[in-house]
C-alpha cells in the first residue's frame, strides 16, 4: 500500500475485505453503553420529567386563554398562571440535570474509546507502526473520537426527549380532540420516510470524509516532522500540490455530506408546516362552527393548545433528523476507531511464558532466516552464539541486516525460522516486557518527549533518585551542559529536543542508559552526533559499563570497534566473517577492505 508524503491511501474503508456495517458498530456502541446503563436510566427519567413538565404548560396557556374569553372564570387567571409557571422551572432544573449526565456519559464513553485504542496500539508490534501511517492513527484517536462525542452527545440529549415528546403530544392531543389527532398522525410517516432515505445517503458520504480526513492529518503530521527536509530539496510546490489534491477531495467529501444532510431539515420542516397548516384550518373551522361533525366543537383555548401540541410534535422529528444526520456521522468515525481495537495484530504473547531472572547475557542465534517482504529474503541461515560479557561489533554496508538483528534481538520483529535464545531459553517462552528489560539501547535516531531534563533521563529508571541521575549525566558527561541550562535539571524541553543540539540530545539518551545499568546493552552508532573530544569520554564510560556485560555494538565507523570481543561482519543478510579485528584484518577479505576505506 502506497503511503508517506506522496501516495497515502486511506484504510478506514475495508476490513480484511469486508465493508464496515453500520448495524454491527451500533449495535457495538449499544454494547459499550451498557457501561454506563445506571446513569441512562437516571437520563431518560429526567427526560420524562422535562418533557411532561413542557407539555403541561400549553394546557395551563389554553386554560388561562379560555379565563379571559369567559367572564365567568374570574380569578381562575393567577392560579392558572402560577401552575404555568411551576412547570416551567420543573422543565427547566429537569432538562438541566439531564443534560450534566448525558454529558458525563458521553465523554466518560470517549475517554473509554480512546484508553482502549491507545492501549491497543501500545500492544501493536513494531511491524504494524512501521507499515500504516501515524497521521492516521493520530486523526482516529482525536478528530474521529471527537466527531464520535459530538454525534453521541446530540443522540442522548435530543433522541430521550425527542421521542418522549412525540409520544407524550399524542397522549394529550388525543385527549383533547381524537379527530384532528388522526390527520396528524396521517401525515407524519412522510417525514419519517424523508429522513430514512436521506440518513442511509449520509452514512456512506461521512465515512468517506473520516477517511478523507485521515488521510489529510497523516500528510500534515508527516510533512511537519519532516520541514527541513522537504525545504533541503526545494520539495514546497510538490507538498503543497499533493495538499491541495487530498483537501479538494476532502472538502468535495464533506460538502456533499453536509448538502445530504442538511436536506433533511427543511424537507421534514415542510412536513411540519404541513401539519400545522392542516390543525389551524380544520381547528378554526370547528371554532366557528361550533361543532363541525366529525372533529367535534373546539374552543379557542383548545385551539391555541392544540396548534402547540402540534408544532410540538413535529419539532422533534426535526430534530430527530438532524441527530440522525449527526449519528450517520458519529457511526462512520466509530467505526475507524473501532478497526484500530480491533486489529488483530499484536505482540506476542501467552499464559504458559516463564518469568524471565536477571539475565546472564548468552545469545544464541540459531539457523535464524527474516524478511520484511516475503518476496525478498533479507537475513538468512544465521547462526552466532555469544557468551556472557562478550562485546559483539556488528559491521557492513548499509542495507545488510546489521538494524534488523537489533529489531530481533528486542522482539520488534520475530524470526520467520530458527530460533534466539537467551541464557539457553528461546526468547519466544519468556515475555516481551521482560526481553525488552534486559536490554539498554541508544539508538542513532535521539528520542526525548515533552517535559523536563530529569523526567527524560527518568525514563530509563522511573524510580531513581536525584543522585543517581546526577551520577548518571556525570558518566554520560552531560551533567556540565545540564547545569548551564536556565532551570538545569527541571529546564522544560520540547518533544523534539527544542533548545538543544543534537549532540546534547544524544547525551541525554546516552545518560537514560547509564542510569538504567541494564545486564545487556545495544548501541547502534550511539555517539554519531557527538564532538570528536566528548566522544572519547563517553567511549571511556561505555568501556566501563561494558564490563561484564553483554553488549551489541553497530557501527559504521569501524576505528571504534577495534577493541570487539567478536565482530559480525554482514553482507546481504548473512555473516560473511567473523572475529576479532586483527584476525579479520590479517585474513584480507570484506572486512579489511570496508577497514580501508573508512
Amino acid at each position: 500500500m502506497p503511503s508517506g508524503l506522496y501516495g497515502y491511501m486511506p484504510s478506514g474503508e475495508i476490513r480484511d475485505g469486508v465493508p464496515v456495517k453500520r448495524r454491527n458498530v451500533l449495535k457495538r456502541i449499544i454494547r459499550q453503553e451498557r457501561r454506563h446503563l445506571p446513569l441512562i436510566v437516571l437520563s431518560f427519567l429526567l427526560a420524562a420529567a422535562s418533557v411532561f413538565f413542557t407539555l403541561m404548560v400549553p394546557i395551563f396557556l389554553g386554560r388561562a386563554i379560555d379565563a379571559i374569553v369567559d367572564p365567568a372564570s374570574d380569578g381562575e387567571l393567577p392560579r392558572i398562571l402560577f401552575f404555568a409557571l411551576i412547570c416551567l422551572l420543573g422543565a427547566g432544573i429537569s432538562g438541566f440535570c439531564m443534560n450534566a449526565i448525558n454529558n458525563r456519559i458521553v465523554y466518560r464513553t470517549a475517554m473509554e474509546l480512546r484508553n482502549e485504542a491507545f492501549t491497543r496500539i501500545q500492544g501493536f508490534p513494531l511491524s504494524y507502526i512501521d507499515t500504516h501511517s501515524k497521521g492516521d492513527l493520530v486523526s482516529r484517536l482525536v478528530a474521529d473520537t471527537e466527531q464520535f462525542t459530538d454525534g453521541l452527545l446530540m443522540g442522548f440529549t435530543q433522541l430521550f426527549t425527542g421521542v418522549l415528546t412525540i409520544l407524550g403530544t399524542l397522549l394529550f392531543m388525543l385527549s383533547m380532540n381524537v379527530a384532528i389527532t388522526l390527520v396528524v398522525l396521517f401525515v407524519t410517516p412522510l417525514s419519517l420516510f424523508v429522513a430514512r432515505y436521506i440518513s442511509k445517503q449520509t452514512f456512506e458520504m461521512f465515512k468517506v470524509q473520516s477517511a478523507q480526513r485521515g488521510e489529510i492529518t497523516s500528510l500534515i503530521d508527516e510533512t511537519l516532522g519532516n520541514e527541513k527536509t522537504v525545504k533541503a530539496y526545494g520539495m514546497e510546490e510538490r507538498i503543497l500540490s499533493r495538499f491541495d489534491e487530498i483537501n479538494g477531495r476532502l472538502a468535495d467529501s464533506s460538502l456533499k455530506a453536509l448538502f445530504c444532510s442538511s436536506l433533511t431539515n427543511p424537507s421534514t420542516r415542510f412536513v411540519t408546516n404541513l401539519v400545522y397548516a392542516l390543525v389551524a384550518c380544520i381547528g378554526c373551522f370547528a371554532v366557528l362552527k361550533g361543532d363541525a361533525g366529525f372533529f367535534g366543537s373546539v374552543s379557542i383555548g383548545v385551539l391555541t393548545c392544540f396548534l402547540s401540541y402540534a408544532n410540538q410534535y413535529m419539532k422533534p422529528f426535526n430534530e430527530i433528523s438532524s441527530v440522525v444526520t449527526e449519528l450517520q456521522n458519529a457511526i462512520a468515525c466509530a467505526a475507524r476507531v473501532y478497526e484500530v481495537i480491533d486489529e488483530g495484530s499484536s505482540e506476542p504473547g501467552g499464559d504458559m511464558l516463564l518469568p524471565m531472572q536477571t539475565a546472564k547475557g548468552a545469545v544464541d542465534f540459531d539457523r535464524v532466516s527474516f524478511s520484511y517482504r516475503k518476496d525478498k529474503e533479507l537475513i538468512r541461515d544465521l547462526s552466532v552464539k555469544v557468551t556472557p560479557g562478550m562485546k559483539v561489533a556488528i559491521v557492513g554496508p548499509t542495507g545488510c541486516g546489521k538494524t534488523t538483528l537489533i529489531n530481533l534481538l528486542m522482539r520488534f520483529y520475530e524470526p520467520d525460522g530458527g530460533r534466539i535464545l537467551i541464557d539457553d531459553v528461546d526468547i519466544r517462552d519468556h515475555a516481551v516486557c521482560d526481553i525488552r528489560a534486559s536490554y539498554g539501547m541508544v539508538l542513532q535516531d535521539t528520542w526525548l518527549f515533552d517535559g523536563t531534563i530529569k523526567e527524560n533521563i527518568l525514563f530509563g529508571k522511573p524510580d531513581a533518585t536525584d543522585e543517581e541521575v546526577i551520577a548518571a549525566a556525570k558518566e554520560s558527561h552531560a551533567h556540565s551542559f545540564i547545569r548551564r541550562l536556565a532551570k538545569g535539571y527541571d529546564t522544560v524541553i520540547g518533544e523534539e529536543g527544542e533548545g538543544l543540539s543534537q549532540g546534547q540530545m544524544q547525551l541525554l539518551c546516552i545518560t537514560r542508559l547509564m542510569l538504567k545499568k541494564p545486564p545487556m546493552l545495544i548501541l547502534d552508532e550511539a555517539t554519531s552526533s557527538i564532538d570528536t573530544r566528548t566522544e572519547m569520554k563517553i567511549q571511556s564510560a561505555f568501556g566501563k559499563l561494558m564490563e561484564g556485560r553483554t553488549s551489541f555494538i553497530v557501527a559504521h565507523r569501524l576505528s571504534t570497534i577495534r577493541d570487539a570481543d567478536l565482530i559480525l561482519v554482514m553482507k546481504d543478510g548473512t555473516i560473511v566473517e567473523q572475529g576479532k579485528h586483527e584476525e579479520l584484518l590479517q585474513k584480507d577479505g570484506f572486512y579489511a577492505k570496508l577497514y580501508s576505506l573508512a
